[in-house]
């Protein structure tokens, strides 16, 4: 029952021991993965089996959370429906000033052609007095389209997020990524309108994701773009996807990550900028997680029942990473909420900021409408 996983974790985590709950976009079952130890673990060249959490700085290490045991639990959100309003949380401005400065700045080294893109955020903190396993059922309940997870490591911390993107998803030698750009509010339309400065942005960040790829994947499609909801948000989406040609994910992450979408175009000049100017330390903020190198078995007969069948089944080599955003960290009941947003030569720097009261809305929704 999803009360024993639940119980299970509330255990590890009074222990001080290593664990993660998470559940796939559009998936019912949430996966609890334990490790029996404090033991810090990191990937060494991604032929590892675990879930991983990796940190915006690509030259840090990734953290592997050993797969000791694994419990899996339905989860039922008992008629829950989001509605996408606005709740009695809200950002404050008095970051506003610094942010908008900035934003400022970013669009002044666009024009100076030190590069086409950046992705400037910043961190909120919120102080919070229910547990922590709560704030994760009503992640469950509100995003059932995102990837949703809480993470623990007593050496790392505690993070708790929904994210809508993903980063990469293998199957043996087929690979799946998206470019994920362009964001609105839901306003009820379920035909939002796109301005240039979104669709651009979503343009130039599914072209340099094709281009990270050519070395590393043949036959690449590249799908129609299409409006997908996240919560209250609406974002531009387009699937990339290919065969490996080395069977590498090691050099796929290291084309991808990060991405336009998380830090900038070219990647370099735009990491620097972030580095030297945003003030903060992004820790495990738009980097990735999720499951790296796990079996996934597929059987000839899908009636289990039938033995004989059985016998004619295919063992497929999976990973599915996520993009970390939509997060925070939590620390002696304090949330750290992490917001940000593409600059273009097209930004407006007020609009920009409006954006990020936006998209600070899913996760400080998840501090109310406890049932």
């Amino acid at each position: 029952m999803f009360s024993d996983l639940i119980s299970k974790a509330e255990k590890h985590y009074a222990s001080a021991k290593p664990f993660v709950l998470y559940r796939k976009p559009k998936a019912q079952t949430v996966k609890g993965i334990f490790q029996t130890n404090d033991v810090l673990h990191y990937v060494q060249d991604y032929t590892e089996k675990g879930f991983v959490f990796a940190p915006f700085n690509s030259e840090a290490n990734i953290i592997l959370l050993q797969v000791d045991e694994t419990v899996e639990a339905v989860f039922e959100a008992m008629g829950y429906t989001d509605t996408g309003r606005s709740n009695e949380n809200s950002l404050n401005d008095d970051h506003k000033e610094f942010h908008i400065k900035l934003i400022k700045k970013g669009i002044r080294a666009i024009e100076e052609n030190e590069f086409k893109k950046v992705v400037l955020s910043r961190r909120l903190d919120i102080a919070f007095d229910t547990s922590v396993f709560a704030l994760f059922i009503n992640l469950l309940k509100r995003y059932s389209k995102a990837f949703c997870y809480l993470f623990y490591h007593p050496k790392v911390g505690l993070w708790l997020g929904a994210t809508p993107e993903l980063l990469l998803k293998t199957s043996n030698k087929q690979l799946k990524t998206m470019s994920l750009a362009g964001t609105q509010q839901y306003t009820g339309l379920e035909n939002p309108v796109w301005g240039k400065k979104e669709l651009e942005e979503q343009e130039l960040v599914t072209a340099y994701i094709a281009d990270a790829l050519s070395l590393e994947v043949s036959k690449v499609e590249i799908s129609e773009t299409t409006s997908v909801r996240a919560g209250n948000l609406w974002h531009l989406r387009t699937s990339v996807s290919g065969h490996l040609k080395n069977n590498s994910v090691q050099s796929v992450v290291a084309a991808l990550h990060p991405t336009p979408a998380v830090c900038g175009m070219p990647r370099a000049a735009s990491k620097n900028f972030i580095a030297r100017y945003e003030n903060y330390d992004r820790e495990y903020y738009t980097g990735f997680l999720g499951e790296l190198n796990f079996k996934k078995v597929t059987y000839r007969d899908t009636n289990k029942r039938n033995k004989e069948n059985q016998a004619y089944k295919t063992i497929k080599n999976t990973s599915s990473l996520y993009v970390n955003l939509r997060c925070m960290k939590i620390k002696n009941q304090t949330a750290s909420i992490y917001i940000g947003g593409g600059i273009t030569a097209a930004s407006i720097p007020e609009k920009e900021w409006e954006e990020t009261k936006a998209k600070s809305e899913t996760m400080l929704q998840v501090f109310n409408n406890f049932s």
